[in-house]
């Protein structure tokens, strides 16, 4: 491994090791605000910490904010176009997840959504796309691993898992949809719409639904800080650097660590824990996902 990928590792990693520490700052937040005010304020300041590197002419901020090579020009209606579509798969999952964490522990959310990672080749077979003998596999431990860890017996899943569980629906479709935009659009101007975009969807419905008040966000000011700062831009710019030289089906592995490090917060801050069917069914998610992406090294390798 090359001095280049072994950075761009490292990236991916702390990207990870950001988003698993945030499904704790969602949790504690919730304490205080409604699920929608809280995304609705954290992609808030996710993307204004982004928007200023538009203006940012020379350096890795430059290319990530300049069209794919070769592309051409690109219209600002098409990337309006993109992050509307995009800001929308964004909303749903961010909001599924929110609401469900209120219902389950930060390392069981961790684990779940880290299924996009599998949902992702399985919803591609609507696109065309062909998904081999490892995906399947990795699916069936993974779902032996999901009832392990979530299921009540034979009646059903818990609600909070449920929520999350739906939301990495909507994760895998926007890792889809985001991987057909960025081969024609900037990325740094698609996320900044985006997450503009679905910071206003989760502001107008928690208007709606919820009691909006500058007091509680307040008292929930450094989970909202840490998810909007580190979580949104921080972490989507270090996951954008970290993939120009990683390859996907590493670059994925090592994303889904993100499970790992919310079981860890968990843990050592909201002193949560599992039982020992919970840790079973959490492993085998974990080597689930893992075994997925043996196609991506297959396919890499042929």
């Amino acid at each position: 491994m090359n001095h280049q990928r072994r950075h761009a590792h490292l990236l991916l990693l702390l990207a990870a090791a950001i988003w698993g520490f945030a499904f704790v700052a969602q949790r504690v937040g919730m304490r205080h605000v409604g699920p929608l005010t809280f995304n609705g304020v954290r992609f808030a300041l996710g993307a204004g910490a982004l928007a200023p590197l538009l203006l940012v002419r020379r350096g890795w901020f430059a290319a990530w904010a300049a069209p794919p090579s070769g592309g051409g020009r690109v219209s600002p209606a098409a990337v309006l176009r993109g992050g509307l579509m995009a800001g929308v798969l964004l909303f749903g999952g961010s909001t599924l997840q929110q609401v469900g964490v209120v219902y389950t522990t930060a390392g069981k959310a961790g684990f779940i959504t880290s299924l996009y990672v599998i949902l992702v080749p399985l919803l591609g077979l609507c696109w065309g796309h062909r998904t081999g003998r490892w995906t399947w596999f990795g699916a069936v431990i993974a779902v032996a691993g999901l009832y392990l860890l979530s299921a009540r017996g034979m009646v059903g899943i818990d609600l909070g898992d449920g929520l999350v569980l739906l939301g990495a629906f909507f994760w895998a479709g926007h890792v889809l949809l985001v991987g057909r935009l960025v081969k024609h659009l900037p990325a740094l101007p698609l996320a900044v719409v985006q997450f503009t975009v679905c910071s206003a969807m989760s502001l107008i419905g928690a208007m709606v639904f919820e009691t909006m008040k500058l007091q509680t966000i307040e008292a929930a000011g450094i989970p909202i800080l840490y998810a909007g700062l580190l979580s949104v831009a921080v972490a989507y710019t270090l996951q954008a650097l970290g993939q120009r030289h990683a390859r996907p089906a590493p670059a994925a592995i090592i994303l889904s660590f993100e499970a790992v490090f919310a079981a860890v917060g968990g843990w050592l801050i909201l002193g949560e824990g599992m039982t020992p069917r919970g840790l079973a069914g959490a492993t085998l998610m974990l080597a689930g996902v893992m075994l997925a992406q043996r196609e991506d090294h297959a396919s890499a390798g042929s």
